[in-house]
């Protein structure tokens, strides 16, 4: 069942923990630190920066229709003078579109106000106060909400609300003839939820592949496109056929679209359209998707201040703490769905009863155990389906516990496609080691210098990418290649047309040139990495990256040879990169002086702790005996002593129930969630 507004991930409240007056701040943001003494500096205010601000009622308590998201008039009036007396100027969308199109240019600190829904206390409450000062605002309605008949029921979401909660028709021409009103879309039917899987989850219809439960298929990218193109040209239509003008913004249900839904409504003359994303807009660059601040109910004028100058700053949620739990999918899979549901239960519980933040959730399967994904777990056109189940643990850990994050966790170049598809044979080809000493990686990968494997992988990441909402993509330690790999024909190729040699022997026996190598296949396999993130954002436009990176190759300059990985690209290319802090797996004779290694080199990088998550591990793989839960929580306090910001662990055992949620829910809430500049 979907909420009458999205689920607590999606609205991107971010409630921060230090003074809105920038030298307050400093003593309240955690510091990020390189040894004892050094403390970075916080980022500058980029007084450039245009501030929206998206309310949804402003009236009294009584009279509010939804008060988890309504601030009196009082409160409101607060806002307006706050950021009057602090030197914002309030814009209109004549300007924001002027000074895109670089005609002209916005005042300092501009602040645009949006409005959503249209209720009727608009008009009683916020119209006059802003009519009084002068201010302009952006009030989004939705269609077919205002078609009934005053004495009728409207369908609210998955509810019902009386047609005269709602502003009626000559109340909106009204405002919008006094200059000051600029009546918006927020759709015509797509303030709801359609079902979204075989699960029946009912969720966003403006970028939910809808699923029929009796011909057991998705709308494919025709149909979905049609429904989106229709439902924004039939508001447009309602609202010009009842007097007013044809709107040039579109504010997202619920925050949530994609780039095919900016690109629809910009055909429908809607070249502005609104989010509820993080962080600051830079009018400049596109009105595509503009970023906002939600106001929630009884929101102080304080912490609307915090929220503000953060986006200043170009803070964004990332800018926390990370409380990491690294879910196999695996676990969750039974034949017997009524057995899946009681183990995606247990998972639920454990996600909550131990207060993560973030999920690393298994988009793919490997049954046979091979280190290579041969069935996936979402619909798609290369791979066979091990069930239609990512959509639905996805949506029920976002939608239903305090999860703020949800990565797909998706190999790189690990697919075992079926015979019949050509680039089935494209493989990263391991030339055979002289020397039993040196890393075989040894398990079947396509090779990143095959164009039919690249194409291949990027549908699998475009499939994941539309039939699902996440919020970041995990790139699996299958992002490698050895320093025998990759000897296949594409690969030879491309040596030869950088300069290199064809045969690898020569390359590694001579320094410069294996340098050069490594420093090409690292690129090639970050790049790589870059473009799918890149294919993915099509669908899901705010998608953060991290990768999983070997230990050695932070402690040990001269390991990426063997790995094609370098800690100080990894940072300065993805959002994060999650160091595989596994001392049973690196048969680390200390595993403190393997921590305090690890915390020293990644805090000698440019943003590295702010960038860099320590996974642990919850299994000795060695020997298949569990991590005591009494072991890991010592490590991650440790850590955390260490300076150490982001944390998680691998694998989470729901049926098992391993690690212990209260003694992990102890130690991560011992790390405070203040933003970190």
């Amino acid at each position: 069942m979907l909420s009458r507004y999205f689920s607590p991930s999606a609205m991107m409240c971010i409630t921060l923990l230090f003074s809105p007056f920038y030298n307050s701040a400093m003593a309240e943001v955690d510091p990020v630190t390189t040894d004892s003494t050094v403390v970075q500096e916080l980022p500058k205010i980029d007084l450039n920066t245009l501030t929206i601000i998206g309310y949804h009622e402003i009236t009294e308590k009584k009279d509010a229709v939804m008060p988890a998201y309504a601030v009196t008039p009082k409160q409101f009036e607060l806002h307006l003078d706050w950021l009057q007396k602090n030197g914002y100027n309030f814009v209109n969308v004549d300007q924001i579109i002027k000074a895109n199109e670089g005609k002209s240019k916005l005042p300092t600190k501009p602040v645009l106000l949006t409005v959503d829904d249209g209720y009727q206390s608009f008009y009683k409450y916020a119209y006059p106060i802003l009519k009084q000062r002068k201010i302009p605002v952006v009030l989004a309605v939705v269609g077919s909400w205002l078609e009934p008949k005053a004495n009728a029921m409207v369908q609210f979401g998955d509810d019902k609300l009386d047609r005269k909660k709602l502003l009626s028709w000559d109340e909106l021409k009204t405002m919008q003839k006094s200059g000051i009103v600029e009546i918006g879309s927020h759709s015509y039917n797509l303030h709801r939820g359609v079902t979204g899987n075989p699960q029946g989850n009912s969720e966003p219809a403006a970028v939910t592949r809808e699923y029929n439960p009796k011909t057991k298929t998705y709308e494919d990218d025709k149909d979905y496109a049609d429904r989106i193109f229709n439902d924004l040209k039939k508001n447009n239509k309602v609202l010009s056929a009842h007097g007013l003008k044809a709107p040039r913004v579109m504010v997202w249900p619920y925050g949530r679209y994609n780039m095919e839904a900016v690109a629809l409504a910009k055909k429908a003359g809607m070249p502005m359209t609104i989010s509820l994303d993080d962080g600051p807009d830079h009018i400049e660059k596109s009105l595509g998707h503009m970023n906002r601040i939600l106001v929630e109910g009884g929101m102080t004028t304080d912490s609307l201040a915090q929220e503000i100058q953060s986006r200043q700053m170009g803070f964004t949620d990332n800018n926390r703490p990370q409380k990491i739990m690294h879910v196999d999918l695996d676990y969750i899979y039974d034949p017997d769905e009524a057995q899946q549901e009681k183990n995606l239960g247990r998972l639920l519980d454990r996600i909550r009863d131990m207060h993560v933040t973030t999920v690393f959730l298994q988009a793919f399967a490997d049954p046979d155990a091979n280190g290579s994904a041969d069935m996936v777990y979402f619909p798609n056109r290369y791979l066979p389906m091990r069930a239609d189940l990512f959509n639905r643990v996805a949506w029920q850990i976002q939608s239903r516990t305090q999860v703020g994050r949800l990565y797909a966790w998706m190999p790189l170049l690990a697919w075992e496609l079926p015979a019949s598809n050509p680039a089935s044979k494209d493989l990263v080809v391991t030339q055979q080691a002289k020397n039993s000493d040196h890393l075989n990686m040894g398990y079947h990968r396509l090779s990143p210098y095959s164009p039919e494997a690249r194409k291949v992988i990027e549908g699998l990441y475009e499939d994941l990418a539309k039939s699902t909402t996440f919020d970041g993509i995990l790139f699996h330690d299958d992002a490698t290649l050895s320093d025998y790999e990759d000897a296949s024909p594409d690969a030879i190729k491309a040596y030869e047309k950088i300069g290199l040699p064809a045969d690898l022997d020569e390359i590694r026996n001579d320094d410069a040139k294996l340098q050069k190598w490594t420093d090409f296949k690292t690129k090639t396999i970050d790049n790589f990495a870059m473009d799918l993130a890149q294919k993915a954002r099509y669908y899901q436009p705010f998608l953060l990256t991290a990768r999983n990176l070997y230990a050695q190759v932070a402690l040990s300059a001269y390991s990426e040879n063997w790995y094609a990985q370098s800690l100080e690209q990894s940072i300065q290319k993805y959002d994060f990169t999650a160091i595989m802090a596994m001392p049973y797996m690196e048969q680390a004779p200390d595993a403190d002086k393997f921590y305090k290694d690890l915390v020293k080199r990644v805090k000698q990088q440019p943003n590295g702790i702010k960038k860099t998550i320590f996974e642990l591990q919850a299994v000795n793989w060695r020997n298949n005996q569990k991590i005591p839960t009494s072991e890991m929580t010592q490590t991650i306090a440790s850590l955390y002593q260490q300076g150490v910001m982001h944390v998680g662990y691998y694998p989470d055992d729901p049926i098992e129930e391993h690690p212990n949620t209260a003694e992990m829910r102890k130690v991560f809430d011992s790390k405070p969630q203040r933003m970190v500049p």
